[in-house]
Formats: structure tokens, sequence, C-alpha cells
């Protein structure tokens, strides 16, 4: 990368947002990744491959509470995650932004005990308690439901989670897979679409680019995060040193996991139809995006973030850390509106 790409790294250019001290938590993907070759790939296949990036969780400041710790009768959250997945991201971006209470649960990417409980074998997988308990599954189902509830009081919890029913559906590989109906949509009464979406545009918009942050950016991330083998071996570089890993174990995971993981970038990149450099479909999209904001609006919401804005931060702060989100923060305009995010989001959190 060219000097003058690196030149915002440099303090006195920097916002508040890029001097704080990086946080030091890791996925434990790569702590997986180090139990054997097979065992590797798998691992790095579930936590990093098929639309997930390595997430250096660098400021995501999670806010882990025991439901204990929650007043009465409130709603008791518990997120099962990986740390190193957009779409849990995503449901953290979200449920920080909005002061709820949570406790995280990191599953082990390769055995995935902690979620033995369920059938739904993916990530995130959110357990609700309003009064009774309830499994979410599905990141922008859990999105949806949970501000339902927040603005309509009308129905119970598990009465709106019903109105996202899962269906079957067959990719283009052939593979069976759960996809949920109306997941983009909240389930309120006119009146209270009304004072939500004061204009139909509104809401069409915020579904519009929330499918948009699901269904394109995140596709985006694992290709530029591991574009190279120098990048790949760099994020592994960073949980090696980062985590607790014997010697033995801890070559394996540099090593093993950066290869597994820049081929499998490589078939990504095919499956999406990227470009060969894949830095410029991240740059179009961010680019994109900010065009959509427009000049005269803070955040998509207005003044204020909503779902789609929520959405889009959660995915693409994942690479945080990395020499992708560096690239990104020099060769596009997603900068002012990326920090405006972190400190709405900081300042709800506090």
């Amino acid at each position: 990368m060219a000097a003058a790409g690196r030149a915002w790294r440099v303090a006195a250019l920097l916002p508040p947002w890029r001097l704080r001290a990086p946080c030091r938590s890791l996925g434990s993907a790569a702590r997986g990744a180090a139990a054997g070759g097979g065992r590797l790939l798998l691992g790095a296949v579930f936590a990093l491959g098929g639309g997930a990036g390595l997430c250096l969780a660098a400021r995501q400041r999670l806010r882990e509470h025991s439901a204990a710790e929650l007043p009465t009768g409130n709603l008791q959250l518990t997120l099962y995650q990986y740390k190193t997945c957009p779409f849990c991201s995503k449901v953290r971006a979200f449920l920080d932004y909005h002061g709820l209470p949570y406790e995280i649960v990191e599953v082990n990417p390769i055995m995935r005990k902690e979620i033995k409980f369920s059938t739904y074998r993916k990530v995130p997988i959110l357990l609700a308690d309003a009064g009774s308990p309830l499994q979410l599954n599905d990141s922008s189902v859990i999105i949806s439901a949970i501000k339902t509830y927040l603005i309509s009081k009308r129905n119970s919890l598990e009465e709106i989670v019903s109105f996202y029913p899962p269906m079957k559906t067959v990719t283009e590989q052939g593979k069976e897979v759960l996809e949920y109906g109306n997941k983009y949509w909240l389930m309120l009464d006119e009146k209270e679409t009304k004072r939500v979406y004061p204009v139909k545009e509104v809401r069409v918009e915020e579904m519009q680019w929330r499918k948009w942050a699901d269904d394109w950016l995140v596709h985006l991330i694992s290709p530029n995060v591991y574009r190279t083998p120098k990048e790949a071996l760099a994020s592994f570089d960073y949980i090696v040193r980062e985590g607790k890993f014997g010697t033995v174990e801890g070559f394996f995971a540099k090593y093993m996991g950066a290869i597994a993981m820049f081929f499998i970038s490589k078939r990504l990149k095919k499956r999406h139809h990227l470009r060969d450099d894949v830095r410029e479909d991240l740059y179009e999209a961010v680019d994109k995006w900010v065009k959509a904001i427009g000049k005269n609006r803070l955040f998509m919401g207005g003044s204020q973030p909503n779902l789609a804005d929520l959405a889009v931060y959660g995915v693409l702060r994942v690479m945080e850390g990395l020499e992708a989100f560096d690239d990104m923060m020099v060769h596009t305009k997603i900068q002012p509106w990326y920090q405006r995010m972190e400190e709405a989001i900081q300042k709800a959190a506090a």
C-alpha cells in the first residue's frame, strides 16, 4: 500500500475513535484451528468462510451482562455467537444501540457444543425471555422481531416471532437451507408504522439496504480480508499473538489457517462474481452506501441510525485492524459516517 494511503494513520490526523487502545479479545475460530489439519479447515469454513470475515473485535465494546442483572420483568437476552461473524456483529450493534443488556456465549466453530440444544446449527442464535423462553434464529429476524417488540406492546414476543416463519429453500448448488419470510419487516399496526416511518419511502429504503447488507456487502468481507497470502497470514498472525496457543498449536493455526482461508477466499470470489481486485468491489459498495445517504443526512435514518445503518456498520466493523479496513478508509468516503456510527453506539451503550 502506498505511503500516502497510510497517511490517515498519523495520530494528528486521526479522529478519537482511531486512537483508542485495541481490544485484545479473539474469535474462537482460530483456537479451534489449532486442533489439526482437518479441523482447521472445517473451523475456518464455519467461522471465517462463506460470508464471514475475520473480526479482530477492536473497539466492539461488547456489553456482557448476566440475566440476573436485568430488572425484574425486563427482556432477558443471551446471544450465541462467533465473534468473527458479521451477522453476529450486526446483532450486537443493534442490541448495543438500543441499550439492551445481554449475555454472550462464544460458540466453538468446530464442535459447536454450546448450541447442541438447537436443531438450528448456525449463529447468531438469541435466547429471549420476556416471561417465557424463546429461541430466535437468523440475524435479520432477531433484529426485526426485537425491534417490533420494543415498539409495539400489543403482542407477546412469541406471537411476533411467529410472523417470521422458516421456509425450506434450495440453493443454486442444490443445498437445502432455511429462509425466513418477512425478515426485513417490522410487524406494526398502521399507527405504529406511521410513527416509525412517516412516509412509505423511508420504510422501503431501510428494508432495501438491510437486504443489500445481507445479500451483497457481507460477501465482500472474506475475499478482501484474505485477498493475498500476506493479508491472510497477517490476520492469523494476530490471532496467534493474542490467543493462548502453544508453540506447535500456534504454528498450525497461523500457517495452515492462513493457507486454508486464502484458497477459500478465491472460491468465494468466483462464487460471487467479484473482480480480479476485490478491493474495487468493496470500494464501490461502500461508496454506493454513502451516496445513498447523501449530503443532507447524518445517517440513512436521518439524525439517528436506523436498522440499515446498524446492519452496514455491523458488517464493516469486522474488518477493523486489517489492511482491508485501512484501505477502505483511505480510498472511500465512508469514514465520517463510520465515525458517527461508532459514536452513536457508544453514547447509547453508556
